[in-house]
């Protein structure tokens, strides 16, 4: 299953001509697409959803959706491995 996941994102960048972002998914870190959104910044989080950051969201629900995807143990499926640098 396919899941947006939130993110906090910690640091931006350009790569490739693309917008990107380092995002924070609770001690998970990974690189997101941030072109959809471009008004996203730094402490900020965004659903995350297959590398593209497609809304932003509160601190709030990003909180809420975290523990439901925790509840049900979808959010280890969904990150997976932590890539090998």
């Amino acid at each position: 299953m396919c899941l947006g996941v939130p993110g906090k994102i910690v640091e931006t960048y350009e790569k490739g001509g693309l917008h990107m972002a380092r995002v924070d998914f609770g001690g998970i870190f990974r690189e997101a697409c941030l072109d959809y959104v471009p008004e996203a910044k730094v402490g900020e989080y965004c659903i995350i959803h297959v590398g593209f950051a497609i809304s932003v969201l509160s601190e709030s629900e990003a909180m809420e959706t975290l523990e439901l995807l925790r509840q049900i143990g979808g959010i280890e499926e969904e990150l997976g491995p932590e890539p090998t640098p």
